[in-house]
């Protein structure tokens, strides 16, 4: 699984579970981000502007 921000590999738990988290956009799409890219933008409206 990679970023959608910085396509980067997203690293996993021994649980396959995501170092990162996902973020909905207005329509109810998921995207999913690193734990790196959440701390460089702590604001989801920061997010959903690199997205796009």
């Amino acid at each position: 699984m990679k970023c959608e921000i910085c396509k980067n590999k997203i690293e996993e738990t021994f649980l396959n579970k995501i170092i990162g988290g996902y973020v909905k956009d207005e329509k109810g799409k998921k995207h999913l981000v690193c734990a790196s890219c959440q701390k460089k933008y702590p604001a989801k409206m920061e997010i959903l502007a690199k997205l796009k």
